[in-house]
Protein backbone atom coordinates (compact mmCIF):
# COMPACT_ATOMS: atom_id res chain seq x y z
CA UNK A 1 0.00 0.00 0.00
CA UNK A 2 1.49 2.98 -0.82
CA UNK A 3 -1.19 6.06 -0.24
CA UNK A 4 -0.11 9.39 0.15
CA UNK A 5 3.61 8.30 -0.60
CA UNK A 6 4.92 11.43 -2.17
CA UNK A 7 8.11 10.43 -3.04
CA UNK A 8 9.91 7.40 -4.78
CA UNK A 9 11.57 5.29 -3.11
CA UNK A 10 13.58 4.13 -5.43
CA UNK A 11 14.28 1.00 -4.26
CA UNK A 12 17.00 2.58 -2.06
CA UNK A 13 17.31 3.14 1.65
CA UNK A 14 16.94 7.27 2.36
CA UNK A 15 21.14 7.63 2.66
CA UNK A 16 21.61 6.26 -0.57
CA UNK A 17 18.66 8.12 -2.30
CA UNK A 18 19.65 10.73 -0.98
CA UNK A 19 23.07 10.53 -2.55
CA UNK A 20 21.76 9.04 -6.03
CA UNK A 21 19.75 12.51 -5.84
CA UNK A 22 22.56 14.74 -4.83
CA UNK A 23 24.74 13.74 -7.81
CA UNK A 24 21.84 13.38 -10.32
CA UNK A 25 21.18 17.20 -9.30
CA UNK A 26 24.76 17.94 -9.56
CA UNK A 27 25.34 16.42 -13.03
CA UNK A 28 22.50 18.21 -14.16
CA UNK A 29 23.35 21.43 -13.63
CA UNK A 30 26.99 20.61 -14.61
CA UNK A 31 25.59 19.17 -18.26
CA UNK A 32 22.53 21.34 -18.80
CA UNK A 33 20.79 17.66 -19.68
CA UNK A 34 21.08 14.12 -18.58
CA UNK A 35 19.28 10.72 -19.71
CA UNK A 36 18.27 8.79 -16.65
CA UNK A 37 14.74 6.64 -15.90
CA UNK A 38 11.90 8.41 -15.72
CA UNK A 39 11.19 7.73 -12.05
CA UNK A 40 14.61 9.20 -11.23
CA UNK A 41 14.37 12.24 -13.37
CA UNK A 42 10.74 12.89 -12.02
CA UNK A 43 12.37 12.50 -8.18
CA UNK A 44 14.94 14.82 -8.99
CA UNK A 45 13.16 17.45 -10.43
CA UNK A 46 12.04 19.31 -6.88
CA UNK A 47 15.84 19.54 -5.85
CA UNK A 48 16.57 20.85 -9.20
CA UNK A 49 14.41 23.54 -9.04
CA UNK A 50 14.96 24.11 -5.29
CA UNK A 51 18.63 24.70 -6.12
CA UNK A 52 17.64 27.23 -9.06
CA UNK A 53 14.94 29.49 -6.81
CA UNK A 54 17.98 29.60 -4.24
CA UNK A 55 20.64 30.58 -6.67
CA UNK A 56 18.01 33.10 -8.10
CA UNK A 57 17.65 34.92 -4.50
CA UNK A 58 21.62 35.11 -3.98
CA UNK A 59 21.84 35.89 -0.55
CA UNK A 60 24.45 33.91 1.51
CA UNK A 61 22.06 31.52 3.37
CA UNK A 62 20.94 30.33 0.08
CA UNK A 63 24.49 29.92 -1.13
CA UNK A 64 25.60 27.92 2.07
CA UNK A 65 22.20 25.54 1.45
CA UNK A 66 23.42 25.20 -1.84
CA UNK A 67 27.11 24.03 -0.94
CA UNK A 68 25.31 21.41 1.36
CA UNK A 69 23.76 19.98 -1.27
CA UNK A 70 25.64 20.03 -4.31
CA UNK A 71 28.61 18.75 -4.96
CA UNK A 72 31.10 20.69 -6.79
CA UNK A 73 31.86 24.11 -5.22
CA UNK A 74 32.56 25.64 -8.50
CA UNK A 75 29.61 24.40 -9.93
CA UNK A 76 27.72 26.12 -7.01
CA UNK A 77 29.30 29.79 -7.85
CA UNK A 78 28.66 29.16 -11.20
CA UNK A 79 24.84 28.52 -10.51
CA UNK A 80 24.90 31.58 -8.88
CA UNK A 81 25.79 33.93 -11.14
CA UNK A 82 24.30 33.08 -14.49
CA UNK A 83 21.23 32.14 -12.81
CA UNK A 84 19.70 35.43 -12.12
CA UNK A 85 19.66 36.36 -15.61
CA UNK A 86 18.87 33.08 -17.32
CA UNK A 87 15.47 32.57 -14.82
CA UNK A 88 15.00 36.17 -13.49
CA UNK A 89 11.70 36.19 -15.53
CA UNK A 90 10.27 32.89 -14.57
CA UNK A 91 8.57 31.57 -11.86
CA UNK A 92 9.22 28.25 -11.76
CA UNK A 93 9.41 25.45 -14.57
CA UNK A 94 13.15 25.07 -15.05
CA UNK A 95 13.32 21.67 -15.92
CA UNK A 96 11.56 19.55 -18.75
CA UNK A 97 11.21 15.84 -18.82
CA UNK A 98 10.82 14.18 -21.58
CA UNK A 99 10.18 10.45 -22.08
CA UNK A 100 12.72 8.59 -24.84
CA UNK A 101 12.60 4.74 -25.94
CA UNK A 102 12.73 1.80 -23.37
CA UNK A 103 15.93 1.23 -21.94
CA UNK A 104 17.09 -2.13 -24.02
CA UNK A 105 17.77 -4.78 -21.87
CA UNK A 106 14.72 -4.32 -18.80
CA UNK A 107 12.98 -2.31 -21.03
CA UNK A 108 12.43 0.04 -18.59
CA UNK A 109 11.21 3.58 -19.29
CA UNK A 110 13.49 6.18 -19.78
CA UNK A 111 13.52 9.78 -19.77
CA UNK A 112 15.52 12.88 -20.76
CA UNK A 113 15.54 15.55 -18.08
CA UNK A 114 17.05 19.24 -19.12
CA UNK A 115 16.90 22.74 -18.09
CA UNK A 116 14.61 25.34 -19.68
Amino acid sequence: MRHRCRVAMLGRPADQRKALLRSLTTELIRHGRITTTLVKAKAMRPAVEKMITLAKSGTLAARRQALGYIYDQDLVHALFESAPERYGNRQGGYTRVVRTVPRRGDNSEMAIIELM
